[in-house]
């Protein structure tokens, strides 16, 4: 398994030693308006889980988990009305991917249209 490095700013959001404006929260998944956001609206989910990326999480998570994260993007489409308009859903993973927080994060883009995936 890969290390996992708990000084990252997510698990101190999990942990609540560092605050975040939740919209969507459960048992394994926390879901957060980014204080930096690059559309109306952008949200970040994360796993509570401590996995680095998308592929600790990909084959080290439990399928309950692995569920979670799915029911998570429901639950902030509704929040957000984003049902008809759409959103784009994405994770960073690693150096080439830009992969900033060493905590799987998928960020959720919506309220207007994003805009081309990769310039």
């Amino acid at each position: 398994k890969v290390t996992y490095d708990k000084s990252n700013i997510f698990f101190k959001i999990i942990r609540k030693e560092s605050n975040a404006n939740i919209v969507y929260e459960n048992e394994h998944i926390l879901c957060f308006k980014d204080i930096f956001p690059k559309a109306p609206v952008h949200i970040l989910i994360i796993p509570k889980g401590h996995f680095k990326d998308i592929f600790d999480f990909s084959i080290n998570a439990t399928l309950e988990e692995k569920k979670a994260i799915y029911d998570g993007f429901a639950k902030v489409i509704k929040i957000f009305d984003l049902e008809l308009d759409g959103c784009r859903i994405i994770s960073n993973f690693g150096k080439h991917g830009r992969q900033e927080v060493p905590h799987l994060h998928f960020h959720l883009f919506g309220g207007e249209k994003i805009g081309k995936m990769v310039s």
